[in-house]
Formats: C-alpha cells, structure tokens, sequence
C-alpha cells in the first residue's frame, strides 16, 4: 500500500472498509499472459478477470512454426493478423507485376475477396502468376475478405478467462464473431497484366522489402513477440514458395517504440532503405500519428493490430490497410460478454489516446443499445504516462460500480493493484 502513495492513517481506514467486489473485464491490449511478469508481488490478483481480442482457434501447427521462430512465446495475440499483412502484401504485389508501392496497393483489397479460394503462400502465388483471380484465406483472414477502406468486414473474437495464477485459462476461452461478410469488397480485381521481360539483361523489379514497424521498446513491447514472430514466419513461406517476382522478399527490422517520434524515425530509415510496404504500427495512436508520413512517402502501411475506428478515416491515399478489425466489432464482442454477467452499473476507465477513447465510446454505445441505462454507465479516462492510480482507484470505490472494463496498456497491471489496496477486485481475487 505504501507503494501507491498511501499513508498509514490511509491504510487503516482501508482495513476498515468492505470489500468492493466487482466483475473485472480488460481487451485486447491487456488480455495477455505477459501482464503476470509484471504482477510477481500479487500472485493471483487477476483471478476472474474477463475480456475480449481478435482471436481465431489457432491451429497447432501454425503456434509450432511460430514457436520455431521465437521459442520463448507465451502468447499468440495478433500472431494470426501479422502473418495474413505479409501474405497481402506480398500476394498483392506478384498480381500487380511490380513492387512499386502505388500499384500494389491497388491490389491489396481483391487479394482477400475476388475469385477462387487459396489458404497457402504456394496455393495463391499460383493463382497469381497464372493471372487468375483468387482470395486470400488465411489464419486470421477466414470468414471473408476486406471492406472497401481496406480492413476486415469480419471478424472472430476471442473471451479470455484469468485463472488463478495470473494467466489465462485456454481451456476456458471461447470465440464469439463480429461484422458482416456481406460487407467484403465487391469491387472486381485490377486487370493482372504480362510479366515485364525478366530475361538476361533485363532489369528486374526491386525485390520486395517489408518493414517491421513494431515495438521492441515502448509501452506495448511485451505485446510484440508473435506479431514478429507470425511477421517473419510469412516471409518465409512467401520465399519458399518461390519469392515474390521471382527474387526473395526481404524482412526489414525495426522499433516503432509505441511512441510516434520514435516511428517516424524508423519510418524514415525504411524509406532510405528503399521499404516498400510496412507492417505496423501496433497501437493506434501510433499509427495514426505515422499514416500522414507514410502517404507522404507513397509507402504502404499494413497494421496487424491498430484497432481504433478513427483510423478508418485517416486521409492515406489509399495506402493504409489492416487485417486488425477495427473496435466497433471489438466493442460488439466486448458488450456481449459484459451482458452475460448482467450488470446494473458499469465503470469503464480507459487510457486518453485514440485506441482508449474510441473503444471506450464503442462499448457504452453498445451497451446502452444492449438495455444498460446510460446513467448508468460511467466513463473515466486517465493520462497514458504516470504511475499514481490512487486517485482512480477512490473513484472507483466512491461509484461503487458492479463491473469495471479496463481499457490500457501494461499499465493495467498497476491499476489492478492499485484497485486491489482498496478491497476492490473480482471474488476470486479477494477471496484468495
């Protein structure tokens, strides 16, 4: 208790109060077994918590490859989405005969929605350089295709339980979908043109190179692992499938810091490096921040995790797309699972950045239309940077809600400590 600043006069008012039992529910930027490294002092303290992330039923085989790749996962979040940006990436550039950014992109969306199925780098690079329309289905990517802005018009989410050792039960997870098919792109595939002369003494395209613009440093770096991992585990399935336009395509490293002057900085050095499609950012607010940067640069921007609905109206001439859904699907699956536990008052405390807000607004939306009464859902916000939750936590127990969504970062973990000082958690963390 000392450690979030209370005083002793503090603590023994503390010890005289009830407890405050809540139903605790997070989201995908906090619904992950790294949050237990940084709760080693509070064994057990996430027991119960619920929430929701862009999840499919990952087969064995493809958490094996990535394992192959990076052995030290323990989490597979939006493993599936940066794998399918790659495989987009690279199968829209073999259909448009070019690496050339501006007439990639112009394939992208019909890769996942214009004629027959194909679920393998081999499969689809096939249809491409056979001239034949085809659509992408990959790990993420089943249900349908892209919208016509260029992110999912589906979408399957994951319900992650927190067990009782401060990682989630996959026994306990289950999948609810969200979106539309119906919504895909009906738009008909660019015309697929001859191979340019690639013979001897020809000059061939430049080779594809893709960005990793991730974060191995910064706010979501505990997050990051999979999404590299599934990143480079395409790459190397494009290459032994023959390549993009017959050379291999090359991974390019790179840091997007969740912070967006260190992205902007990287974004920079893969220009220099001649990058011709980047896979990030990770948080939405980065990536909001870059997109105007990356349009600016005539580079494509694919993120496999930026969620917040704003970015669906990011002027990016045309370059910017993601296999993450975007939160007014994730809010949808969010609201069920909040509904199931019938609550009479909802406390939401969200991060002040694009992703918080925006996903914050979603959910009570959904809510309220779900029954909830509006008065009775209660909106906080809290700055992305500081470290005292003191004063959060006493708005939590002055509202006395039912049920509180927690929408952050790794900071979430301090927050649930800081609510747990108080006698406020779920039952079976108090009852520990």
């Amino acid at each position: 208790m000392a450690g979030c600043g209370t005083t002793s006069g503090t603590a023994d008012a503390d010890a005289d109060r009830p407890p405050l039992v809540v139903r605790l529910y997070g989201s995908d930027a906090n619904m992950s077994n790294s949050l237990k490294d940084k709760l080693v002092e509070s064994p057990g303290i996430l027991t119960g918590m619920v929430g929701t992330t862009p999840l499919v039923a990952l087969p064995e085989w493809f958490r094996e490859r990535l394992r192959g790749v990076d052995p030290s996962l323990v989490d597979y979040g939006y493993a599936a989405e940066a794998y399918d940006a790659v495989m987009l990436a690279a199968l829209a550039a073999e259909s448009a005969r070019t690496t050339q950014p501006s007439t990639v992109a112009k394939y992208v969306v019909s890769a996942s929605t214009s004629g027959t199925t194909c679920d393998s780098a081999a499969a689809c690079l096939a249809l491409a350089k056979a001239g034949k329309d085809f659509a992408y289905r990959g790990v993420s990517m089943r249900r349908s295709g892209l919208n016509d802005g260029g992110e999912p018009s589906s979408a399957s989410y994951g319900t992650l339980h927190f067990g009782r050792d401060n990682t989630i039960n996959a026994n306990m997870t289950e999948f609810i979908g969200a979106g539309d098919e119906s919504l895909a792109s009906t738009a008909p595939a660019p015309p697929f043109t001859a191979y340019p002369n690639f013979g001897a003494g020809a000059k061939k395209p430049a080779p594809l190179k893709v960005g990793g613009l991730m974060p191995h440093t910064g706010r979501l770096a505990f997050r990051s692992p999979p999404r590299f991992a599934a990143a480079k585990l395409a790459v190397l399935d494009v290459n032994a499938a023959g390549g993009v336009l017959g050379q291999p395509v090359e991974w390019v490293d790179g840091d997007d810091g969740t912070d967006a002057t260190v992205a902007a900085a990287t974004v920079d050095r893969f220009v220099g490096l001649g990058v011709q499609v980047i896979i990030g950012a990770s948080s939405s607010s980065v990536t909001k921040a870059v997109i105007p940067k990356i349009a600016a640069a005539g580079r494509i921007l694919i993120s496999p995790s930026s969620t917040s609905d704003e970015l669906s109206a990011v002027a990016d001439n045309g370059l910017f797309f993601r296999t993450a859904p975007p939160d007014t699907l994730q809010a949808r699956a969010l609201t069920d699972v909040i509904m199931r536990d019938g609550p009479h008052k909802v406390m939401i405390l969200a991060r002040e950045d694009a992703y918080g807000l925006g996903l914050q607004k979603n959910v009570k939306a959904n809510l309220v239309t779900a029954g909830v009464p509006e008065g009775a859902v209660e909106l906080v916000t809290y700055p992305g940077t500081g470290q005292d939750f003191t004063g959060l936590a006493d708005r939590v127990r002055s509202a006395a809600p039912d049920a509180v969504l927690i929408l952050g970062y790794e900071e979430t973990a301090l927050i649930v400590e800081t609510l747990f000082a108080q006698k406020i958690g779920t039952a079976g963390a108090l009852g520990r």
